[in-house]
């Protein structure tokens, strides 16, 4: 036997355990980065889910696609605006969210997978209105309001659809679009749906694919293990900032409301995802509630 034969067998063993520790359990995994965009992780992600629900873990993908809202904001000769990190999101904008998110890269990912052989079906929060969401509003520096159109917020998420799709051997794959009261569409932050949805759930685990290494300290050096504690001074010193502030500020909320764990890993690594669950070997941060 090959010594390539030979570690190939002492990978399937180690993920043995994991197989077994994770059967049953449901794991909320938002894609996005370099994982959408690169023809080679796309394809190694879709293996992964299908491998995931094929050992009895119970994968549901939340998904986001800012690079590709943008790129058809450009073909029709409109120009992306954002406030602190959120997308100025007029009718005509929201318009291109729905079909971009709702339709071209929804499908996208629902083919891959069901490609690989599985059977994922595609949702946004419009369907059985199962995401309800309100306006957003953000606040400037005198604490006045500022509107930045059909942004939303989560009301409320009613997980029996997601449910039902799971215990079906269905796999979800969620366009993070919520809906008013009077059937009004909102673009809502892939992150913020991801985490919200794994609470709901009673999710084991939240995963979130990133275009770096995990949560770095000042020294650039991966964190691999945080507690909410440890992530709330990482707030306070300024170590999390920017476009990193609304993904670890829902990892954390998902951690203290029952999501046993939460981990950032980075999705330009091959299999990213079976690394993360099934291996000794984790690839990004974990975050415990304590």
């Amino acid at each position: 036997m090959s010594v390539n034969a030979a570690e190939k067998a002492l990978v399937l063993a180690e993920a043995l355990p994991y197989i077994r520790r994770f059967s049953g359990k449901t794991i909320v995994i938002k894609y996005g980065g370099n994982a959408m965009t690169d023809d080679a992780l796309k394809e190694g992600f879709a293996k992964d889910i299908v491998l995931l629900k094929l050992v009895g873990i119970n994968p549901v993908v939340v998904h986001g696609g800012g690079p590709q809202i943008n790129e058809l904001l450009e073909r029709v000769g409109k120009e992306g605006k954002f406030i602190q990190g959120m997308r100025v999101t007029d009718q005509e904008t929201m318009d291109v969210v729905e079909m971009v998110l709702g339709g071209l890269v929804n499908k996208e990912i629902v083919s891959l997978i069901n490609t690989h052989g599985g059977k994922a079906v595609g949702l946004t929060g419009k369907d059985g209105h199962f995401i309800r969401a309100e306006k957003m509003f953000l606040s400037d520096e005198s604490e006045d309001k500022i509107d930045i159109g059909q942004v939303g917020e989560i009301s409320s998420i009613d997980p029996s659809l997601v449910s039902l799709l799971d215990r079906q051997d269905f796999i979800p794959v969620v366009a993070p679009i919520g809906v008013g009261a009077n059937g009004e569409a909102y673009n809502i932050n892939a992150d913020l749906v991801a985490g919200k949805l794994a609470e709901t759930l009673n999710a084991e685990k939240l995963i979130l694919m990133t275009n770096t290494p995990g949560v770095l300290d000042k020294a650039g050096k991966l964190l691999t293990g945080l507690s909410a504690q440890q992530v709330d001074a990482l707030f306070a010193d300024g170590t999390i900032h920017g476009g990193m502030l609304p993904k670890i500020s829902s990892a954390l909320d998902a951690a203290r409301s029952g999501v046993n764990t939460v981990h950032i890993i980075d999705g330009r690594v091959p299999h990213a995802l079976l690394l993360e669950i099934m291996t000794d070997d984790g690839v990004g941060t974990m975050i415990r509630a304590s």
